[in-house]
């Protein structure tokens, strides 16, 4: 067994509230999905965004399959053309998507281009024309992922606005990002890490508009900072730290008193799903990117990060060493303390 932290005494996740984990641009992927959910059966997924242009025009199945174990998932959409967003939106319904989420956040240069993610933020009656034919379009709930600003229009206020203004459409769930975007000089990844986490102002919103579902984003990064997040809004969206240490996932069963599962029984569970997508055609390399943050600070996890990095695990049997591996040092490292 692994080390987990202490047990909560009370329930701290209330019925309305949720976790999710962020849409994340080649991480999300289906396979990452796969091995999210059995950390924890309640958090809710993303796809990765997924343009309009993308479904209308491409491989709809290469972009929209997923495993049923994925549920509940959401299909983030990106794109501008309120008839195109209706159209895809009835595609991911009749899909078997659980909800919708329209993106309004992404900062990428290539995106702006296209018209998609944070630059719609300036546009906050497009935005709402946009959420207002997906709604007509389909049953399931549809979302908007935005900032808390963009460029020169950083103030509380102007969000206020863009929400005020989208929740005309009936829209009642906003996940918001709590960093602004600088949509010229800042690379995505800059605009991750270097505009200021605003929480108080995602705080704020919750506290002015008490029935819309308002869920926070950026910057989380364990389970003591999700409880104290979810002590003042709807939820809870984890990025990269659900990537990079996916045990938190399994953490956050403690907030509604539920046991962690064992790195190792996930691991039981993953095996299999990975001989399957091998047949598939899958490359192993392709399936051992997503589990390398299972054992993050663990004693030994820089060895089975080795041991399953780029190519060399070779076949399922490395992955199974590694594990014998983990396991062994794990209950050494017990048997170490327990004789101390």
């Amino acid at each position: 067994m692994t080390a987990s932290t202490a047990p909560i005494s009370t329930s701290l996740i209330q019925p309305h509230q949720r976790i999710s984990v962020a849409p994340m641009m080649d991480w999300t992927t289906r396979d990452y999905r796969y091995f999210a959910r059995l950390f924890n059966p309640h958090v809710w997924l993303y796809s990765e965004m997924v343009t309009t242009g993308a479904i209308l025009y491409g491989d709809k199945a290469r972009h929209l399959d997923f495993n049923a174990a994925e549920q509940p998932l959401v299909l983030q959409l990106g794109g501008s053309n309120p008839q195109d967003l209706a159209t895809c939106s009835k595609i991911a319904e009749d899909w078997g998507y659980a909800e919708v989420n329209l993106n309004v956040g992404c900062p990428s240069d290539r995106v702006q281009n296209n018209k998609i993610g944070a630059c719609l933020m300036a546009e906050p009656e497009l935005v709402a024309d946009c959420i207002a034919a997906m709604q007509q379009a389909i049953e399931i709930p549809v979302t908007v992922k935005h900032r808390i600003g963009i460029d020169d229009r950083q103030s509380y206020e102007e969000m206020l606005h863009f929400v005020d203004t989208v929740a005309q459409t009936g829209c009642t769930h906003f996940i918001v990002h709590a960093r602004i975007a600088l949509l010229n000089g800042l690379s995505p990844k800059e605009n991750r890490e270097i505009p200021p986490l605003r929480y108080d102002d995602v705080y704020r919103l919750k506290q002015e508009r008490p029935d819309l579902t308002i869920e926070i984003n950026g910057g989380i990064q364990t389970l003591e900072a999700t409880t104290a997040h979810l002590a003042q809004v709807d939820g809870v969206m984890i990025g990269r730290s659900a990537y990079h240490d996916p045990y938190l996932l399994a953490q956050c069963m403690q907030l509604s008193q539920q046991t962690p599962p064992d790195r190792f029984a996930i691991m039981q569970q993953f095996l299999p799903y990975m001989e399957q997508r091998l047949q598939q055609g899958a490359s192993l390399s392709m399936l051992t990117r997503h589990i390398l943050g299972l054992f993050q600070n663990i004693p030994g996890a820089r060895k089975w990060r080795q041991a399953l990095s780029g190519n060399n695990a070779k076949t399922i049997a490395d992955v199974e060493r590694a594990l014998t591996y983990m396991q062994e040092r794990i209950d050494t490292a017990a048997h170490c303390f327990v004789a101390d």
